[in-house]
């Protein structure tokens, strides 16, 4: 399974990819993954891009999240190749991040947190139904981050 986009070429932790944006490794992306809980799931409709935001946990390796009937799930029941975004952004310090994975969504039956712990502790923050669970295969996953010891141009 590649990790990084066919443009991309893996380089060592920290390397720059143009003056102060850092090339994530895929451990750093992961873990960056892990530990933000809302991003933004991209998909097609009609040929036309569609983004929308979505709560989520990871889980064994793959995304998961909650939803209604709709868009998503339509995605998610024909396999579609999806793009999910998460990202972190500190406006004051002008510093941040962002992960990108590219991979096919499923609806799924309910998962096992682990061992004994009952369903994955995700949950749709919108009110209403939202009882289909969906999961996100990475396929790709890259990252970058702008470095606090760079200067702006």
């Amino acid at each position: 399974m590649s990790r990084f986009p066919l443009s991309v070429q893996p380089l060592e932790e920290g390397a720059l990819v143009d003056s102060g944006l850092e090339l994530l490794t895929e451990a750093q992306c992961l873990e960056l993954l892990g530990s933000a809980g809302l991003g933004r799931i991209g998909v097609s409709m009609a040929a036309l891009p569609a983004i929308f935001p979505v709560n989520y946990c990871v889980h064994q390796g793959s995304i998961f999240f909650r939803t209604a009937e709709g868009t998503k799930l339509h995605a998610a029941a024909h396999r579609a190749v999806i793009a999910f975004e998460v990202d972190d952004a500190d406006p004051v310090e002008h510093s941040g991040w962002s992960v990108l994975v590219i991979g096919r969504s499923e609806p799924v039956a309910e998962v096992a947190g682990g061992e004994g712990s009952g369903p994955l502790p995700v949950r749709a923050w919108a009110p209403g139904q939202r009882d289909h669970l969906v999961r996100i295969n990475i396929d790709m996953i890259s990252g970058r981050r702008i470095r606090r010891d760079s200067e702006p141009d």
